[in-house]
């Protein structure tokens, strides 16, 4: 009973900052919540959440951690940002990570900004990638918020019916 209550709390805790980790950049925010539900189901012994919604939970993280991943340089792209502009988005996100709140939406678009000045474009095009950049962190992180919800919902929905 103890190790039972010991699993739940982990579980808990684990969600808990899951859901505070898909706003603050030092914790993997989608990829905690996959692990609160996967020690849920242990807590149970599987009985009610098995192996294949486990899959299904670890498949979506997975999407989800890829779309955060790559939706600041994938926004940069679609505002015509070249391909130093996209990688600088993606460095500025990864390095913004280590300046909290300011530098999650800033990273991108300054990366972008610096890769398309890198290849001697205009400002103004420069401008343009970062404005992508900053869309495709945007939209990422919405993206990741609606995953992780939905992986909660179908944990519950696996568990109580």
């Amino acid at each position: 009973m103890e190790r039972e209550l010991l699993l739940w709390l982990l579980s808990l805790v684990l969600v808990i900052a899951g859901i505070a980790g898909l706003l603050l950049p030092a914790l993997p925010g989608i990829v905690l919540v996959f692990a609160g539900l996967f020690v849920a189901a242990w807590a149970e012994g599987f009985a009610y959440v098995g192996e294949g919604t486990l899959v299904l939970l670890l498949v979506l993280c997975l999407l989800g951690y890829g779309i955060d991943f790559l939706a600041g340089a994938l926004g940069a792209s679609k505002y015509g940002a070249g391909k130093y502009s996209v990688i600088g988005a993606a460095i500025g996100a990864v390095v913004g990570m280590f300046f909290g709140l300011p530098g999650i939406f800033l990273g991108p678009f300054i990366g972008a900004v610096a890769g398309e000045l890198f290849v001697q474009r205009d400002l103004r095009a420069a401008g343009r990638a970062g404005f992508g950049a900053w869309v495709g962190l945007v939209a990422g992180t919405a993206a990741k918020i609606a995953i992780s919800f939905v992986m909660i919902g179908v944990f519950l929905l696996a568990r109580f019916l």
